[in-house]
């Protein structure tokens, strides 16, 4: 078994994800591996960083698989015995001019977005190690669609109190009620992304609740952030942030030195905590 430290980025053969990992080639100290679901874009990916002289490894990852999920938490058991880097980047959005239903766009987004990432960190948080470092990658919406929710649901979502099994009631909720084009009425906001990434954002404080309860001597340290608006396939050509700029705060997250006690169970933007 390896001693090597491992970093793991989740959807990265492109975008911010690709940055993230650009990024951690040439601060973390181990293998940092680039995880895609397709296997030969992900490979081309490994390629087009070691033609920049920098050696990222390839584990191929789809998150909506759960087999996908549990063959990486294997590997990565059998490996090096645990993990020391998790960012959980990989997510998708459909265009807005998307003319797909609703409650079919709501339910393949949560399904990816927070069911797929929520099942990330269920089969691969037991095995990050002391001193780990945990960063779910949210989006700069959240914001709008939080004030977009009705008062009673900003509440639960603002609940410092709200467990995992709620917050799954709640996302699992919103899906069903845009299949009986009900969610306006339930409170909801119009937009299937923003919900999906205030399920990231609240998931990581209920998950960093649970590290502080079980494993308070360990220092793991885990945290949500937005990137910001960052020109990629998924926010277009006219965002403002390059995808380098945009891997700037999760990869401090990722990063965050052995002896910091903090942030923990908060919401980053710009490397700063947000309120919300």
């Amino acid at each position: 078994m390896s001693n090597t430290p491992v970093a793991v980025v989740t959807g990265s053969n492109k975008g911010i994800g690709f940055a993230i990992v650009r990024a951690l080639c040439k601060q973390f100290p181990g293998d940092v591996y680039l995880t895609a679901r397709d296997t030969s874009r992900g490979q081309e990916a490994v390629a087009k960083l070691q033609e920049e002289g920098l050696r990222a490894l390839f584990h191929q990852l789809d998150i909506d698989d759960l087999q996908s999920i549990r063959a990486l938490r294997n590997f990565l058991k059998e490996k090096y015995g645990g993990l020391n880097v998790l960012v959980n980047n990989a997510g998708i959005a459909f265009k807005v001019k998307d003319t797909t239903p609703f409650a079919v766009q709501a339910e393949v987004t949560l399904k990816t977005n927070f069911f797929g990432t929520r099942n990330v960190c269920t089969e691969l948080l037991p095995l990050v190690k002391p001193y780990g470092r945990v960063v779910n990658v949210s989006s700069m919406v959240i914001n709008s669609a939080l004030r977009g929710c009705s008062q009673e649901l900003q509440q639960k979502f603002r609940s410092d109190m709200i467990t995992e099994d709620e917050l799954v009631k709640l996302m699992t909720k919103f899906v069903e009620d845009t299949k009986k084009s009900v969610h306006e009425k339930e409170g909801w906001p119009n937009t299937a992304y923003g919900v999906s990434k205030i399920g990231v954002t609240v998931l990581s404080k209920i998950q960093a609740r649970m590290l502080n309860e079980k494993r308070k001597g360990d220092h793991i340290l885990l945290n949500s952030c937005c990137p910001g608006w960052v020109r990629t396939d998924m926010a277009g050509p006219n965002a403002t942030k390059s995808p380098d700029e945009g891997a700037e705060t999760p990869v401090y997250l990722a990063l965050l030195p052995s002896d910091a006690d903090g942030p923990h169970g908060q919401h980053l933007s710009d490397k700063t905590v947000q309120t919300w």
